[in-house]
């Protein structure tokens, strides 16, 4: 091995210890979302340790909450655009509490022409805490809107598929999310998770029964 082999070794070997201490959640992930290599704090978040994360795929473990965001980002990889990308997502930590966030992808490679991997940060933005209660109701007409916006539909597309107007929509949307606490779409898709509204697990999204 030759000298500009040995420091290549050092300083993977350095990244790698920094890699694994740093307390943010951090893992590289394949385009396709698989887990290469995970660091503790991620690790942790789903319950489990570093090695039995990897092979995985992060999109399972993190649920995205707008399937668009997820379409938007495949195209612009397989255009090879180098840009940094954002998920919302939630998921449900060790305990029960769920938690909802955002994860940062950042594409790396070592050139341009390389088909890069991703380097994904964590972003905890809230949690909701485990409660054993019965799953909160929603109408019908309720349920199937949020199956609708957590499958990334637009007030437009909700309306065309219940029958309603757009202000119909947005007026089942407004009583949910003051009912809820929710300040955006993207927490009130959580927080119908979180409630047991929706099913998780599930894609397409569905209400669960009640």
């Amino acid at each position: 091995m030759d000298g500009s082999d040995r420091a290549a070794v050092v300083w993977r070997n350095r990244a790698l210890t920094l890699f694994d201490r740093v307390a943010v959640p951090v893992a590289v992930c394949d385009v396709y979302g698989a887990v290469l290599l995970a660091n503790p704090a991620m690790a942790a978040e789903c319950g489990t340790t570093p090695g039995r994360l990897r092979g995985g795929n992060v999109l399972e473990v993190f649920r995205p909450q707008e399937a668009t965001q997820v379409e938007r980002i495949a195209e612009a990889l397989r255009l090879r655009h180098r840009s940094r990308y954002q998920v919302s997502v939630c998921w449900r930590v060790p305990g029960g509490a769920e938690r909802f966030g955002e994860l940062t992808a950042d594409p790396v490679s070592d050139t341009v022409e390389e088909t890069p991997s991703l380097l994904v940060m964590l972003r905890i933005e809230g949690e909701r805490e485990h409660s054993p209660a019965v799953p909160a109701r929603v109408a019908p007409v309720e349920g199937r809107i949020l199956e609708l916006l957590a499958g990334g539909a637009t007030t437009a597309r909700a309306a065309r598929e219940t029958g309603l107007t757009t202000d119909g929509v947005t007026y089942h949307l407004r009583r949910l999310s003051a009912r809820w606490g929710a300040g955006n779409r993207t927490e009130l898709v959580a927080r119908a998770y979180a409630l047991g509204v929706l099913t998780t697990g599930v894609w397409p999204p569905v209400a669960s029964p009640g």
